[in-house]
């Protein structure tokens, strides 16, 4: 919570995206488990330790007080533990998520879309489009941090030939 190194920062989000793979395997939520993994372990700490490469690796000393942050995130976590009372428990089958449209896909989706593995199915038919969507935005954002890396290479290189002259 306290860390000024942002290298330590980066390191220690690449560590809690692997245990979070880790308990959605556990969770039995194997694609989900490697999603994280890929993205968060993997792909966002590359990229992350590729823009301190171009930055400044240690943070800047804050200059305003931690109370009020403190005091948001308290009150933020309390209003989220407040609001898990109503929910059903864990695993149970009762619960409304499981009486919606699960029920339909588990029944049809083998017959509908020929895909053995109904979590594919979903993904890739049902829910296509919003698939498609959400992989253009990672898509999207991917090329942004490319374009943003790349012009700060550029300036350190102008930097460094205006330095040497």
């Amino acid at each position: 919570m306290r860390q000024r190194s942002l290298f330590g920062v980066v390191i220690l989000s690449g560590v809690y995206s692997f245990l979070m793979a880790s308990v959605l395997i556990v969770l039995d939520a194997v694609d989900v488990a490697m999603t994280e993994a890929s993205v968060g372990a993997g792909v966002s700490t590359v990229l992350l330790l590729a823009t301190l490469h171009l930055t400044k690796t240690t943070e800047a000393t804050s200059f305003r007080g931690t109370m009020i942050p403190l005091f948001v995130a308290v009150v933020t976590g309390a209003a989220l533990i407040w609001s898990t009372f109503d929910l059903p428990p864990f695993g149970t089958a009762e619960a409304p998520i499981h009486k919606h449209v699960a029920p339909y896909y588990l029944e049809n989706s083998l017959r509908e879309t020929t895909v053995p593995n109904v979590v594919t199915s979903v993904l890739a038919d049902y829910r296509g489009y919003d698939t498609l969507g959400e992989t253009t935005v990672i898509f999207t954002a991917g090329i942004g941090v490319m374009l943003l890396l790349r012009g700060a290479r550029r300036r350190d290189r102008a930097a460094d030939v205006e330095g040497s002259s």
